[in-house]
């Protein structure tokens, strides 16, 4: 039996955050028009352009990091546990904040969600760093996105708290 060849792994982990933000892109696409340009928001959110290709960046430099990570503590085992379940923990949140916020109009539940993940995504990072900074390192841009993310969640839901 041949042995997987090495990049397998690293092209697996940096795609599957990706997965989520694929699915998550397809409710987005077709609320943005219906519902979401309805909404007042802040001027200074980013324009809807903005979101894809800053997300595609942001799943990436985490999926790498995560790869990082399982290669230094050598795969699945006990020494991987919390680094990686932080991990998984904090993905799981971010895939979940698209249908909270954009499927079910729940803006309320979205910045719940996200200050969530935040906080799931600031241990991860701070788990990796003990494991490997350049991991750590590759969260830091995605920790500043979701700080700025939860503003924006937090002035829409506070300006458009009335609206379904």
């Amino acid at each position: 039996m041949e042995a997987v060849p090495g990049w397998v792994p690293a092209v697996g982990f940096t795609l599957l955050p990706h997965a989520g933000g694929f699915l998550g892109g397809k409710i987005t696409k077709k609320e943005i028009p219906v519902w979401y340009e309805t909404l007042q928001k802040p001027s200074w959110r980013p324009p809807n352009w903005m979101f894809a290709p800053v997300w595609g960046t942001l799943y990436t430099s985490m999926g790498y990091g995560s790869y990082l990570v399982w290669k230094e503590l050598g795969g699945f085992n006990e020494k991987s546990v919390v680094p990686l379940g932080l991990y998984a923990g904090q993905l799981a949140l971010n895939w979940a904040w698209t249908p909270i916020f954009f499927g079910a109009h729940k803006m309320g539940w979205g910045l719940v969600t996200l200050l969530l993940t935040t906080g799931a995504a600031t241990a991860t990072t701070a788990s990796w760093c003990n494991v490997n900074r350049t991991a750590a390192y590759l969260m830091v841009p995605y920790l500043a996105w979701l700080t700025m993310a939860s503003v924006l969640n937090y002035r829409i839901w506070k300006d458009n708290h009335n609206k379904k």
